[in-house]
């Protein structure tokens, strides 16, 4: 029986320096809870031994968690792109993507993007965007989208959506339209500008946003047509790169995708 996706909970982040990691989002503008244990079970259902603890950052009543385990995985490869499977990154909305971005590049981010913001043409939203990497290497993108479509406020608005970059996208589309989640549109985004955000020469890609029965936050499937995709092998739980979405689903479990991506799924509704 296939599982059923509902509503993104949160996104777990795999870090080796939570303190260090957790003064970087702070200092971007989430906000800090509390450290705890992770629960056995759920040590259990990633498959790692000993023990470990999460840091839960909100971002109004967004979450992100830094999990660090005692059992220490793979730091974040360094040769990694966005045409790369293990590449999934968090896009973060801002009313004023320079001045988020400089005080990212501040707290330590590294650039993805060529020269800091750019705006993407129309036919690919209008919005201005940079992409870059926390100090761990977990890729972020800054959004800031046209005047009137979003309420403004200071500093960082929300998370809109976690992108993840796949090898096949109508195969990926697939899978996904069966755990519950409808496409909302559809676009290749290609020309300077999308080769300067990505850091990455002629590039053009498929964009197809996934939307859960809950639409906010969503899921984003990143498609390269060039640079050709890199299938990578599938990262373990407790590697850096190995970023969670948890959902709120039928069911409890660990669940990959074709590439590779992992998500929970937990019955329960976190807090």
């Amino acid at each position: 029986m296939t599982a059923r996706f509902t509503a993104i909970l949160a996104f777990r982040l795999v870090t080796s320096e939570p303190e260090r990691l957790a003064d970087f989002y702070t200092g971007l503008g989430f906000n800090r809870g509390e450290a705890k244990p992770i629960p056995g079970p759920e040590m259990a259902l990633l498959g790692l031994h000993g023990g470990g603890s999460r840091l839960p950052l909100w971002l109004g009543g967004q979450r992100v968690e830094l999990d660090h385990f005692e059992e220490a995985g793979r730091p974040y490869p360094s040769d990694v792109t966005g045409a790369d499977t293990r590449f999934q990154h968090l896009a973060l909305v801002t009313d004023d993507a320079a001045a988020a971005w400089s005080r990212a590049s501040a707290l330590g981010a590294m650039p993805i993007s060529l020269a800091g913001p750019v705006t993407l043409p129309a036919s690919s939203g209008g919005v201005i965007a940079v992409k870059f990497r926390d100090p761990e290497g977990h890729p972020l993108e800054l959004l800031q989208f046209p005047r009137g479509s979003r309420s403004t406020s200071s500093g960082l608005l929300g998370i809109d959506h976690s992108a993840i970059s796949v090898t096949d996208v109508d195969a990926s589309l697939r899978f996904y339209e069966r755990l519950g989640l409808s496409m909302r549109g559809r676009t290749l985004n290609r020309g300077p500008t999308q080769a300067a955000l990505d850091g990455l020469a002629g590039a053009e890609v498929d964009v197809v946003p996934l939307m859960p029965a809950v639409a906010m936050p969503h899921l984003e499937l990143l498609g390269y047509r060039t640079p050709v995709p890199r299938r990578a092998e599938p990262l373990a739980p407790n590697d850096v790169a190995a970023t969670r979405i948890v959902w709120s689903a039928d069911r409890d479990a660990l669940q990959r995708d074709p590439d590779g991506h992992l998500h929970l799924l937990t019955k329960t509704q976190e807090g």
